[in-house]
């Protein structure tokens, strides 16, 4: 069975706890926890982490056309460099998943973060997403 196969859909984005520099989610917000578990399979909550051969940093491991689609949303002219500050990442991911997923439930947004606006028809993106619903379900440790 599916964690999420209830179609558990995205409302608006509820307030972030921040503890040492560092935004925690609500444990009932599901936002908030996917954001959550999308920074632990990008990186471990590493902001200094870099992959992609370069071309992606930070803790939600952000590429530069993504971080630039993210800010114009967001309605923000951060620099590339910005991606990684955790907070203002973070706020720059919910942007992006929330503008291209509206009305999708939480494992087509981790596709759509790892595969861009339609991430969530790629093939490619499953084995991502199984990741983030483990990190959802608590099956990965830190």
């Amino acid at each position: 069975m599916r964690l999420l196969a209830v179609g558990c859909m995205v409302a608006a984005a509820a307030c972030l706890f921040v503890s040492n520099g560092m935004a925690r989610a609500a444990d009932d917000d599901p936002m908030e926890r996917l954001l959550d578990a999308i920074a632990h399979v990008e990186s471990r909550n590493d902001p200094n982490a870099v992959g992609d051969s370069g071309r992606a940093r930070g803790v939600y491991q952000i590429h530069r056309s993504y971080w630039q689609d993210g800010t114009r949303i967001l309605g923000v002219t951060w620099s590339y460099q910005d991606a990684t500050d955790p907070i203002k990442a973070r706020q720059v991911v919910r942007a992006y998943l929330l503008h291209y997923g509206r009305g999708r439930d939480l494992l087509d947004l981790a596709r759509i973060h790892n595969g861009g606006p339609n991430g969530y028809k790629k093939p490619a993106t499953r084995s991502y997403a199984n990741k983030v619903e483990a990190a959802l379900a608590g099956a990965i440790d830190d």
